[in-house]
C-alpha cells in the first residue's frame, strides 16, 4: 500500500487506529511497561502525525510507523538510560529454525523477561516472535542487516529459554496504609454509583485521561466523566497493581471475571489529581503484570 498525504490524512488516521495496539505490544516490550509502552506510543504517534505533511509518498505505511515507534523506544531507554543500542553481534550466527513451541513460549514472556535482553535482540525477538514479521521487514524497520538480525534472534531466544528457567524473585507489591485508604475509599464510592462523593475527591487541578480518546482538565471539566460509567453496567472496580503500582483494576460484573483494562490513579494532600483510564485503550492489558491486594502478614 503507497499512501501520499497531499493534505488528506485521513488514510493514516484510520490506520493509526488500527495499529495501535501492534505498535503498544511492540513499545510495551521494548520499556519492560505497559505504562511505558503507552507514553513511548503516543510520543511516537505525535512524531508520525508532525511528519506526515513533508512525508511524501509512503510506500510502507505500517514499516514506517514502526520505524518511528522503535526510535521512540530507543529514545525513552536512553533517556532512562538502562540499555545500549545495538552492539557487536557475531553476525555468522544462524537463526533458530521456526518453532512453534518456542515461538508461544517467547510471546508469552512477561515484560520484565524481556528488559533483560539488549535493545538488539529485544527489538529482534519482538518483531519476529511477537509480531510475526519477517526477517526482510525487521531489516526494512530497523535498518539492520539481516546477519545481525539472525544473530540478534538467537541470542535473545537462547537469553530467553534460560531464564524461563529461573525462578521468579520479583517482590509483591506494598501500598502503604494511606495509600490504600484513599484507593479503597475511590473504589467503594464508584461501586457504589455514588458518584456526587467521587466529585468531591476531586482536586481543582484534576487532570483526566481517557486513554486513545480524549483529554480533560479541571474539576468542571472532569466531573463530566463520570457521566458514561454511571450509564453502563459492564464495569467492577476492585483495588490491586499494575505492574508494582497501585491501580483500579475494571472487570466484568460477574464474581471471577479477570481485569480486561485499569485505571491510575495519582493523589495529592488527600484530594485526586489525575486519573489515567485506560478503557478505550484495553490493548494495554496485554502483557501487564496485574495482581489484587492481598492483606499484609499479621505481626
Amino acid at each position: 500500500m503507497n499512501i501520499t498525504v497531499s493534505g488528506n490524512a485521513k488514510p493514516f488516521d484510520r490506520l493509526f487506529g488500527e495499529m495501535r495496539p501492534k505498535l503498544h505490544r511492540y513499545c510495551a516490550r521494548m520499556t519492560g511497561s505497559v505504562i511505558d509502552g503507552e507514553d513511548v506510543l503516543q510520543e511516537a504517534l505525535a512524531k508520525a502525525i508532525e511528519a506526515l505533511p513533508g512525508a511524501g509518498p509512503i510506500a510502507n505505511p505500517e514499516g514506517w510507523l514502526f520505524r518511528i515507534a522503535h526510535n521512540a523506544a530507543l529514545d525513552f531507554l536512553r533517556r532512562r538510560a538502562r540499555e545500549k543500542a545495538f552492539s557487536g553481534e557475531d553476525l555468522d550466527m544462524i537463526v533458530d529454525p521456526v518453532n512453534p513451541t518456542i515461538d508461544r513460549e517467547v510471546a508469552a514472556a512477561s515484560l520484565r523477561t524481556f528488559m533483560s535482553l539488549p535493545v538488539a535482540q529485544r527489538s529482534s525477538v519482538i518483531m519476529m516472535d511477537v509480531l510475526g514479521y519477517s526477517l526482510q521487514q525487521i531489516s526494512a524497520i530497523l535498518d539492520t542487516s539481516i546477519p545481525a538480525i539472525k544473530a540478534a534472534l538467537h541470542r535473545g531466544r537462547g537469553r530467553l529459554r534460560e531464564i524461563a528457567d529461573q525462578p521468579d524473585e520479583h517482590p509483591s507489591p506494598v501500598l502503604s496504609m494511606s495509600e490504600r485508604t484513599l484507593l479503597e475509599a475511590y473504589i467503594d464510592r464508584f461501586n457504589a454509583r455514588d458518584f456526587d462523593a467521587i466529585r468531591d475527591m476531586l482536586a481543582d487541578e484534576v487532570r483526566l485521561e481517557l486513554v486513545a480518546r480524549t483529554r480533560l482538565n479541571g474539576h468542571k471539566e472532569v466531573s463530566t466523566y463520570f457521566h458514561n460509567y454511571s450509564t453502563r453496567q459492564d464495569w467492577r472496580f476492585v483495588p490491586g497493581f499494575v505492574e508494582s503500582r497501585p491501580a483500579v483494576l475494571v472487570c466484568d460484573p460477574d464474581p471471577g471475571a479477570p481485569p480486561s483494562y485499569f485505571i491510575l490513579l495519582a493523589w495529592q494532600a488527600g484530594r485526586l489529581l489525575a486519573i489515567r483510564d485506560f478503557r478505550y485503550a484495553r490493548y494495554a492489558a496485554d502483557g501487564a503484570e496485574m495482581s489484587l491486594f492481598r492483606e499484609p502478614p499479621l505481626g
